[in-house]
């Protein structure tokens, strides 16, 4: 019973101790026109995901995906932009973050 009691226990505090996550993803979809998926994918790769991985080195996001995915009728998309921050006050932050990696960029 002693036994019971205490798995119990540390149950329930394990339980009630786990955390939500505070991250906030954002998803972009990108559907391609004029069948110009290679020029479509290289624009990203060197645009998009270069100011994401600048972003991660500065520690504004959490991380990033570009996931491919066959386009439907109800799903017309070919890629999926995915930007992760840690917390509400990180993607608060995402315009003028990306704002200063941009400008540096131009310079």
């Amino acid at each position: 019973m002693k036994k019971i009691i205490i798995l119990t226990a540390l149950l329930s505090f394990c339980i009630g101790s786990s955390q939500q996550s505070t991250h906030i993803s954002m998803i972009d979809y990108v559907q391609i026109l004029n069948e110009n998926k290679a020029e479509t994918l290289f624009y990203y790769q060197n645009n998009w995901q270069q100011l994401r991985i600048k972003a991660l080195e500065k520690d504004y996001i959490e991380s990033y995906q570009l996931l491919e995915t066959t386009p439907t009728v109800k799903t017309p998309y070919t890629f999926m932009l995915i930007t992760t921050y840690k917390n509400k006050a990180q993607y608060e932050a995402s315009e003028k973050n990306f704002q200063e990696l941009i400008d540096a960029s131009e310079v």
